[in-house]
């Protein structure tokens, strides 16, 4: 198989590993992959992953890119709060939460890191389209809000929590203060509660 031939078949899946080739193609040698991202037309996502160079410097794709390589896993934490305007930081890596151990993976799209929570708590997300026929699992708001008390316990104070540097006409105005609530729920964590209550102190909320 030449290079064309494969990539007008797997072209669509944007994102691919061995096995998904194999389905396509089973007698596929697997040495062509390393030729063809030594010659720069794949790129190496993670062991196993790869996807074309032409999505390089393309948006959105280094999000579906993180939901692919790891899963299952969701876009939330930081990076999900920096999308919104939550925060005001441009953030560096693009940072997950999943089911599995945590993980970090850097490539020629970036840094991605994923964070360990329990299955049960893989929820609170939403599927936005990407303008192709390919969705992104992103965090609501008010789900990265929390992830992000939760995973990272030294946000316990006035002081951690303020340097967050929430939005405040968001956090007064735009969160949904309802979901907030039914979400704090299921993490059934006392911890977690006692920082939410520093939360809705410092923005009135």
């Amino acid at each position: 198989m030449n290079f064309i031939d494969f990539k007008s078949k797997m072209a669509e899946l944007v994102c691919f590993n061995l096995n998904q080739v194999y389905a396509v193609q089973p007698d596929f040698d697997r040495y062509n992959l390393v030729r063809w991202k030594k010659k720069g037309y794949l790129i190496g996502l993670r062991s196993g992953y790869y996807t074309f160079s032409d999505f390089l410097g393309k948006p959105d794709y280094a999000y579906y890119f993180a939901n692919r390589i790891y899963q299952p896993s969701y876009v939330s934490l930081h990076t999900a709060l920096a999308f919104y305007g939550v925060i005001p930081e441009a953030v560096v890596q693009i940072t997950s939460v999943c089911s599995l151990k945590t993980a970090f993976f850097s490539n020629a799209f970036g840094e991605f890191s994923y964070k360990k929570i329990k299955s049960n708590l893989m929820f609170g997300y939403d599927l936005k389209p990407t303008g192709k026929r390919h969705n992104l699992l992103f965090a609501t708001p008010e789900k990265a809000i929390l992830d992000l008390l939760y995973l990272y316990p030294f946000y316990n104070n006035e002081q951690e929590i303020r340097e967050l540097r929430f939005d405040e006409s968001y956090m007064q105005d735009e969160l949904n203060r309802e979901l907030f609530g039914e979400f704090l729920q299921k993490f059934e964590n006392k911890a977690l509660e006692n920082r939410v209550k520093l939360l809705k102190n410092i923005y009135e909320i």
